[in-house]
């Protein structure tokens, strides 16, 4: 993925968080480094990023830029930047992080001072207008609100619907969409402008997909990071493993067997592949749809992604008989490492920052990680992943398994598991836009052409979520090419 500034500081701040306490732990010798306390790191971290003496770059002042950065630090310690009262200084805010025993509330907070307080979406006629006598744009609104003047369309805002007809007919492509990123990448609306036009999130509305995320080139939204507890959790004597999501396959320049190597440095107990818990909510969700299909029900939608689970939860109610009761592969094999010892604690490293409120509701699954945390992690211990030796697993998931990661897979592990002569008809909701959650509501209501409907709502599957490192093709080749090296998912026959 091409770093641009905004993932730089994104990435510093994390790095520099994990490196404060890593460097912080006690040196051989029984003597601490001068510079060594955690906290008083984290207190000066903003002055480290922006120097004295230094000149303001993107905003009006020095002091505004450190502003953000230590609110950036703050939700980096996994507090919420809303509830910042201003006066409490860094180094209170990291003694606190070293003391609570879990992150509570929502996944995600917004830096209102980072927010740009965009202009409202609309649309506009630019000085590429020809003043046309067809003037489809005046004959295609539905709204009358746009009218030529002085041999230039005009828009009406006050009439305008912002549907876009214009813009689509326009034969010189003279009309532009001003678009407010944040809300434009909202499937439900969850976050608007408050009084003071600056970026507010709806809790009761947000399902946590954490589109705004990487929507917002301004970092405003940013996730409440766990990385201070999943650090204090390493440097214990507790077993602490790693479960990791099948999209890790292309998020690093390494191999898996690498990364097993490296996430092992970092002092976890073992590796796991969360594509194993796939294996089974494949085979379970296969079940789940043959009795379906035998009772003649409705169709079924997937249940994997948490994102689409909280959006049926709050805004679709009616599709909630549609979805699977099957558990998602994160739990399932979380479930599985606390069943062997309950004391283990569960780290879900991955690419979604929905699965921070899936965790909160699920007792098997201690913290999450995000991959651009890992590779923040990697950075500030100072391990290289592609100079690692290839470790191998205890036991490998299927191809169908690690193929969950991208858009199709979940369905197409569910129809392996039923076997090829079942029939299955499938769609896939590639993104959850506002208009496939209506869509959803159209098939809840008048039923759906499909027996089984799986639904991501990122584009592209989870290897396109808020939290990965690499967003670009490689890393929907890199889980191609893990997929086609495994074997297939073995079907028990009756």
């Amino acid at each position: 993925m091409l770093l641009n500034h905004l993932i730089n500081v994104k990435r510093w701040v994390i790095r520099s968080i994990a490196g404060a306490y890593l460097h912080s732990r006690e040196i051989p010798g029984g003597s601490y480094a001068q510079d060594s306390d955690f906290r008083q790191s984290v207190k000066r971290l903003p002055f480290v990023h922006i120097p004295p003496g230094s000149a303001a770059r993107y905003r009006c002042c020095v002091y505004k830029e450190r502003a953000i950065v230590r609110l950036r630090v703050l939700a980096g310690l996994g507090f919420s930047v809303e509830s910042d009262d201003e006066m409490t200084s860094l180094l209170e805010y990291a003694d606190r992080a070293l003391k609570r025993n879990q992150i509570e509330g929502p996944a995600l907070t917004i830096i209102d001072i980072a927010c740009k307080g965009c202009v409202n979406a609309r649309y506009y006629v630019t000085e590429l207008c020809q003043g046309c006598l067809a003037r489809p744009c005046e004959s295609v609104c539905p709204f009358g609100a746009i009218h030529v003047e002085d041999g230039h369309s005009r828009i009406d805002k006050a009439k305008c619907r912002n549907c876009g007809r214009c813009k689509e007919v326009c034969p010189y492509h003279a009309i532009a969409k001003i678009a407010v990123p944040c809300e434009e990448s909202c499937p439900t609306n969850a976050i608007q402008k408050d009084e003071n036009g600056v970026a507010s999130i709806d809790h009761a509305k947000c399902i946590s997909c954490g589109c705004c995320v990487a929507a917002c080139p301004f970092g405003a939204v940013l996730e409440r990071s766990q990385i201070v507890d999943i650090v204090r959790a390493l440097d214990s004597r507790k077993q602490i493993y790693a479960l990791v999501a099948p999209a890790i396959a292309g998020q690093f320049e390494a191999s898996f067997g690498q990364l097993v190597t490296a996430i092992r440095e970092l002092g976890f107990s073992d590796v796991v592949e969360v594509a194993l818990g796939a294996d089974k909510t494949a085979v379970d969700e296969a079940e789940e749809l043959r009795e379906r299909m035998e009772h003649e029900r409705p169709f079924m939608t997937t249940s994997c992604c948490p994102a689409y689970i909280q959006a049926a939860r709050r805004h679709m109610p009616e599709l909630t008989p549609h979805i699977s009761d099957t558990p998602t592969p994160m739990h399932f094999t979380a479930e599985m490492m606390k069943t062997k010892n309950p004391r283990n604690i569960n780290v879900f490293i991955g690419p979604c920052v929905a699965k921070r409120k899936e965790a909160m509701e699920d007792s098997c699954v201690d913290y999450v990680m995000t991959f651009e945390e890992l590779e923040a992690l990697f950075e500030a211990a100072g391990i290289t992943p592609s100079k690692c030796e290839a470790a191998e697993l205890k036991k490998n998931a299927s191809a169908q398994g690690r193929g969950f990661a991208i858009s199709g897979g979940v369905a197409s592990a569910v129809k392996h598991a039923l076997g090829d002569d079942a029939g299955v008809r499938t769609a896939c909701i590639n993104g959850l836009s506002k208009a496939a959650m209506a869509q959803l509501k159209a098939y809840a209501k008048n039923g759906a052409p499909f027996d089984l409907i799986e639904v991501m709502t990122c584009p592209g599957g989870c290897i396109s979520g808020a939290g990965v490192a690499m967003r670009d093709k490689k890393a929907k080749e890199g889980v191609e090419k893990f997929v086609k090296e495994s074997e297939p998912l073995e079907i028990a026959k009756e």
